[in-house]
């Protein structure tokens, strides 16, 4: 009897763990209707940086707005706090002029989080390459709106 006891106890512990790690945050899940709104966000991202539109790249963040990348954690407290010469001038001196995304894919994923593995590549105005950059991007839903929270990236 008290074997059997123990069966049940350790029975009954194992499932609620598992009930617990199955609601609980992290998983590869998500609905399609967020899924279509970080991709939303993640487009909106890159085509107001292919434009050069400083005011609208911001308003795909969420803020503070941090960004890993060269070795350096950056933080940019609130929208405004940059001007465009900064931000898009080494880019274009150093030949780029448009970006595409590769591949976005969530790879991990919570009611208000989601990792996304990304790759994206600068091109030149002729279509050739200047570089291709692995990232991970973190986007949360805050006040009911998905944004960019945090950039870890490869490139510099």
């Amino acid at each position: 009897m008290k074997a059997q006891n123990i069966y049940l106890s350790i029975i009954f512990s194992l499932s609620v763990l598992t009930v617990t790690y199955a609601q609980g945050d992290g998983s590869h899940q998500i609905s399609k209707d967020d899924q279509v709104q970080i991709n939303a966000v993640l487009d909106a991202y890159l085509n107001t940086f292919n434009a050069r539109d400083l005011k609208g790249w911001e308003g795909t963040y969420h803020f503070p707005h941090y960004r890993l990348a060269s070795g350096k954690m950056s933080v940019l407290e609130k929208a405004g706090l940059r001007d465009s010469a900064n931000v898009f001038g080494p880019l274009i001196k150093a030949g780029w002029d448009y970006s595409k995304w590769d591949h976005r894919n969530v790879i991990q994923a919570s009611e208000n989080k989601v990792h996304v593995d990304t790759r994206f590549t600068r091109y030149r105005k002729d279509g050739s390459v200047v570089a291709s950059y692995e990232s991970l991007y973190v986007l949360t839903r805050e006040a009911g709106r998905w944004a960019v929270k945090l950039r870890s990236s490869f490139a510099e």
